[in-house]
């Protein structure tokens, strides 16, 4: 069974930074797409950052680029977002999940069809 579980987020300022984690169980990290996707209020899902475990790409948002990086930390299992210079329309619940096929990073983050989701965690960006 595969599990993932998203935490980290909060409420910042613009310009402050979050990290956002996802602790994946029942699955390799060396061979699963896992990403990072959001649901703003009254907008459809945006997939801001995917990966290929295995090594063969990164995908980010035009919207994110320069701002947000992905990375994985395959001894504790955990998928992270590092956020910086926030701006609220950065405001959203934020998803992370994973799928097998491994067909491309862009693949997944735009097509938004993954076999496995979290629960999402609410990231606020207000003065």
């Amino acid at each position: 069974q595969v599990r993932l579980v998203e935490s980290g987020g909060g409420l910042v300022q613009p310009g402050g930074s979050l990290r956002l984690s996802c602790a994946a169980s029942g699955l390799s990290l060396n061979n699963w797409a896992i990403g990072w996707f959001r649901q703003a209020p009254g907008k459809e899902r945006e997939g801001i950052s995917c990966i290929i475990t295995t090594g063969l790409g990164t995908y980010y948002a035009d919207s994110v680029k320069g701002r947000f990086t992905i990375s994985r930390d395959s001894a504790s299992g955990t998928v992270h977002l590092q956020m910086n210079n926030l701006k609220p329309e950065d405001t959203a619940v934020y998803y992370c999940a994973a799928d097998n096929k491994l067909f491309s990073a862009s693949y997944y983050c735009n097509s938004r069809v993954l076999d496995n989701w979290g629960q999402g965690t609410q990231v606020t960006v207000s003065s």
